[in-house]
């Protein structure tokens, strides 16, 4: 899996899914309309959890739950903040098949995606994405969470994310 090379990155290490939603929670606060984040990672790194967590903090109620099989799952209900929308690239054969089903009314929609396997259409996401690259980590509940950056929104999240993450407010 290759995510862009970026200028600036920040590693965390989680030790519990609690942890992981409590960080994707903290980013949610962050998040605007048309803001994109390229989940990257193998099978049961923590994709789906952080994606769980960002949904959590833009206020969706209801379970969110992995669109494996369907592509993508909306979420666009009161109280949400703004529309979620929760992307998974897994069954994808070849990247250009994404846009025969609609991906660009997502990536440039009114709402936040959470691309789950992103890797898969690198080429047709926008620069201003945030990377979010997970691995297993040396004990079964470890995981490494990698966030870069290329350009404009993106480096703005990554920023004000780390320095929330070092002061303390994200992710307690």
């Amino acid at each position: 899996m290759t995510v862009p090379a970026c200028k600036e990155r920040l590693n965390l290490i989680t030790r519990s899914a609690a942890q992981t939603q409590a960080w994707a929670r903290g980013l949610a606060a962050l998040l605007d309309r048309g803001d994109i984040l390229c989940l990257v990672g193998d099978l049961g790194t923590g994709k789906t959890c952080f994606a769980q967590g960002v949904g959590q903090g833009l206020g969706i109620v209801q379970p969110i739950i992995s669109p494996t099989f369907i592509r993508v799952r909306e979420y666009c209900e009161s109280p949400a903040r703004l529309p979620f929308y929760h992307i998974d690239l897994y069954r994808l054969v070849r990247g250009n098949e994404a846009l025969g089903w609609g991906l660009e009314e997502y990536l440039y929609g009114q709402g936040v995606c959470a691309i789950e396997w992103a890797d898969r259409i690198r080429t047709l996401v926008p620069p201003h994405c945030l990377w979010v690259q997970f691995s297993h980590g040396q004990a079964p509940e470890v995981r490494h969470i990698s966030f870069q950056a290329e350009e404009g929104r993106g480096e703005w999240l990554l920023h004000r994310f780390g320095e929330g993450v070092k002061n303390g407010s994200i992710g307690h």
